[in-house]
This record gives C-alpha cells, structure tokens and sequence, in this order.
C-alpha cells in the first residue's frame, strides 16, 4: 500500500498571537488554491522558541512566520540567514528545509515596497527623499528596501533620537537625522513619507507630528493598518496625496513565505484583502 504524503504545515509563532492576521490570511489562500495543509498560530515564550522550532519539522511542519518578541531571537537559532535578513538584524520567515536546517529571511522589506508600488503606481524611488518616522526594526526593513530600490536620501526621525543614530550608523550617509521636534519640517522635502511607529494605532496615543509641509506629489503611507485610515492618512488625503494603508504590507510580505511553503504563488487581490479584514 502506497505512502500517502504528508500535509504540509505553517504557522506564525508570537507572544502574544491571537490578534495575527496572517492565519486568515494564509488559510484564504490555502483554500482558494485548494492546497491541503494547514496554518496555526502558536503563543511560544522565549525560553521554548528553540525547543519548539527544532520540534516543528519532525511534526510536518514545513515553515513559519515570526513575529513579536522573537524576530531577533530567531536570527541566532537559525543554520543559516539570509543578507537582507543580516541588514535588517530580523527574521520574520522560517523555511525547514529538508537537509533539517532552518533557514531565516525578511520578507518586510518586499512587503513594504510591492505594497507602494500597488498602492501608488506613479511614485519614483529616484523622485526624492524618504520620510520615515521611526527607528524600530520595521523602520529598518523600510529603509533597507527604499535605499536598494534607489532612494536618494533618508530623513529619518524617532522620539528617542539615539535608536535614530543607530540606524545612520547601520545605513550610512544617506541617512540624516532629525530631532523628533523638528519631524514635522523634513516633510517638506519629502516624496516620500512613511510612518513606521504605532502612533495613531487603535489603543495607542495618536502621531502629533505636524503635517502642513505635504505637498499633493508626496506620497504618504502608514504601517498601521488598524484602523485602515489613520488620522495620518485622512490628513494626506485633504493635502490632495497619494495614501497608501498599511494592510497590504502584511499581504505582500507573505507571498514569498507561501510559495516557498506550498508551492505556489499567491495573488493579493481584493479577495485577499477582504479575507485578512474578516
């Protein structure tokens, strides 16, 4: 009798997890695509994460999304990582790959840049410089996709200046800071401006950053996706910008993790994006 094969299995480990919206996600594309397998979320603490990715493969697993706490833990857990990964100094992407080495990427980066390009077709990465407020690691994904993508220059802005200095020191000379106090004026040169913090997410203060330096040709986009239209994007609206919303960052940084997982390249479409809000 022949050896059925195994179902393939994926999830995202975080703590705490159960507010991901990646299992909507990756199971709306699981069964559109009609792929048997699975995606669970999984609340893991630090001290089980490497107990728990060595376990996985032998289950069936065949890779996982990491999330908050751990996306840095898992850069010195993995055998082997990815130079973009390195840059960005996370790892939000894990392959068990079949020699029994798990390999880690960052798929932000992508996901931020498929993102603007769908979102604002028209936007030129040599047009001008990028706006970006704050200095985490999703800063750094942002940062590392724009200035490989061609952007002249970063203008780069945190509430505590020296997470900012570290990401100069990271990047180089075409990363300038800014005093958070002075955030509001490297607007007016921008093409480009990015919120990278959580201000202004729901259950968070909201982002008090001055605004009256947009201009119509800036394109202006938020990694807060909860809610959709933050007040920075209402506000870029009335300028006559561009806005691009935060949610298809997540969309499109799971596409390279899906392929590689179940062996086919998802779409993001409406479908997609209705699935991941449900």
């Amino acid at each position: 009798m022949s050896q059925l094969p195994r179902i393939p299995l994926a999830g995202v480990i975080g703590s705490p997890i159960a507010h991901s919206k990646s299992p909507q996600l990756h199971r709306h594309w699981l069964k559109t695509y009609g792929i048997l397998g699975h995606y669970i979320p999984m609340d893991i603490s630090t001290d089980n994460l490497e107990t728990v990715l060595r376990t996985l493969p032998t289950m069936g697993f065949v890779g996982v999304n990491i999330t908050i706490p751990h996306k840095e833990k898992v850069m010195e857990i993995a055998d082997l990582v990815t130079d973009r990964a390195i840059l960005i100094g996370a790892a939000n992407t894990l392959i068990f790959r079949k020699d029994g080495k798990i390999h880690a990427d960052n798929t932000d980066g992508y996901g931020f840049l498929e993102n603007l390009k769908a979102g604002a077709p028209q936007w030129d990465p040599s047009s001008g410089p990028a706006a970006i407020l704050g200095a985490g690691g999703a800063a750094r994904a942002v940062i590392s996709s724009l200035l490989e993508a061609g952007v002249p220059e970063i203008l780069l802005s945190n509430r505590t200046r020296v997470r900012a200095e570290v990401l100069q020191k990271a990047f180089g000379s075409r990363v300038q800071v800014f005093d958070w106090v002075q955030a509001g004026n490297m607007i007016d040169d921008a093409a480009l401006l990015v919120n990278t913090t959580s201000l202004g997410m729901i259950g968070k203060p909201e982002l008090r950053v001055p605004l009256d330096g947009l201009r119509a040709s800036t394109v202006v986009t938020d990694l807060v996706y909860a809610p959709l239209k933050t007040r920075m994007l209402a506000t870029a609206e009335d300028a006559g910008c561009v806005t691009v919303d935060g949610l298809g960052m997540l969309l499109h940084q799971a596409v390279p993790a899906f392929e590689r997982w179940f062996g086919r390249r998802p779409e993001v479409d409406r479908a997609t994006r209705a699935a991941a809000l449900r």
